[in-house]
């Protein structure tokens, strides 16, 4: 299923190791709030020291204006690593240029240096040639470990790997291995869970989904444009009035797979102490909205899921923010957590939703990628890992 080469069908000792990792991580006041990211990258980051490489690592982080800012830095990052590893890691502020030349000249084997913001430039994002080889030239080989960025061609992704022998880390290997597997040769049934506020994001998703899933449950703000599309009214509710069309048409489509809530918690005001009442679905009187799905939904979903082979779950079933409208999203993430499915959650929030149900230790595999988990689903070719070596 993987055909990629990897750090481990290469030689690495006395090389230096330019590796892509996806240290986009909320920094506040300067310290790190999540490290789900640095863990993930570390088997890679110890294999190449154990292994006697020199470490240069880069990542982007944050959606600085091609420029530097420190609001944006990877230093606070660089200093959350020396607590988790046992050698010398140093922090450069520039990702090209002769200052970050002349810190990986002087990188020994069994050391780890970290580049500033790739983002900084304007370049990484264009997927600049003359930044991809001022990437490679710091370095021997070349290791992509960041799955979240695997969906971009920037000059860190794509555009390195052209001018340098380049392999996955561990966490890619791991993430497509997973992925690729649900969607090219999944365990039977296979149960596709899709929530969020937004159709319009996951249409590709759906469409692919109907093909390859055996039933794909909807929850979330989206469901609303489903409901709406069906001629209910929605109140104040969260409506994509510019893909109605393509609802009706994924409705059409996925008879028999496509299942939708029966009931939904509504609310009159975007609040958690807003007065709420559950009902079952049709029009939803003006001045209320839906925030969650309803009691009978999650028993409905939770039986098609106890039933599953695989499952795979993108985006919350409601506003799981407020702890009133959580319900649906923490009691599907217990469905799936005690199935005895392979199980693959992805996106930032159902991810949250699984951290702080604590059942993350239950689940087969959390994605580290939103937008790359999605673009797997949909079934599209992910730049940053086509431009990998193949395996002979």
């Amino acid at each position: 299923m993987f055909n990629k080469k990897s750090i481990t069908d290469i030689d690495v000792k006395n090389k230096k190791a330019l590796v892509r990792v996806d240290f986009n991580v909320p920094i506040k006041d300067g310290v790190v709030q999540d490290d789900t990211r640095i863990v993930a990258s570390l088997p890679t980051i110890q294999y190449l020291l154990d292994n006697g490489s020199a470490v240069i690592l880069f990542s982007h982080l944050g959606r600085p204006k091609d420029e530097p800012d420190p609001k944006y830095s990877l230093r606070p990052v660089a200093e959350y690593l020396k607590t988790l590893v046992s050698v010398p890691v140093y922090f450069v502020d520039d990702c090209i240029g002769p200052e970050a030349e002349k810190a990986s000249q002087q990188l020994k084997p069994g050391e780890i240096l970290v580049l500033e913001n790739t983002r900084f430039y304007k370049g990484e994002s264009k997927n600049d040639l003359d930044m991809a080889k001022k990437f490679a030239a710091l370095a021997d080989l070349y290791v992509n470990d960041a799955f979240g960025s695997a969906h971009r061609a920037h000059a860190s992704t794509e555009g390195v790997a052209r001018y340098l022998p380049a392999v996955a880390g561990f966490l890619m290997e791991k993430e497509i291995r997973y992925l690729g597997q649900a969607i090219a040769d999944p365990k039977r049934p296979f149960v596709a869970i899709l929530g969020g506020a937004k159709v319009s994001d996951k249409i590709g998703v759906i469409e692919n989904l109907l093909q390859k899933a055996d039933s794909v449950l909807i929850g979330g703000g989206m469901a609303n444009t489903f409901f709406k599309a069906q001629g209910y009214e929605m109140g104040d509710s969260l409506v994509e009035d510019e893909v109605l069309d393509i609802a009706r048409q994924l409705i059409a489509k996925g008879t028999g797979k496509l299942r939708l809530p029966v009931d939904v918690v509504i609310a009159n005001a975007f609040e958690n102490d807003a007065d709420r009442k559950v009902i079952s679905v049709g029009s939803i009187p003006d001045g209320w909205r839906i925030l969650d799905i309803g009691p009978e939904t999650i028993k409905n979903y939770s039986k098609v899921i106890a039933k599953a082979g695989t499952v795979v779950w993108n985006g919350p079933m409601g506003v799981f923010e407020m702890p009133n409208f959580a319900r649906g999203t923490f009691d599907i993430a217990k469905a799936v957590a005690e199935s005895k499915a392979i199980s693959i959650v992805g996106g930032g929030d159902s991810v949250a939703a699984v951290n702080q149900s604590g059942l993350a230790e239950k689940i087969t595999h959390i994605s580290t990628g939103g937008g790359a988990s999605l673009e797997m689903l949909e079934g599209k070719e992910l730049p940053g890992l086509a431009a990998l070596m193949d395996k002979e």
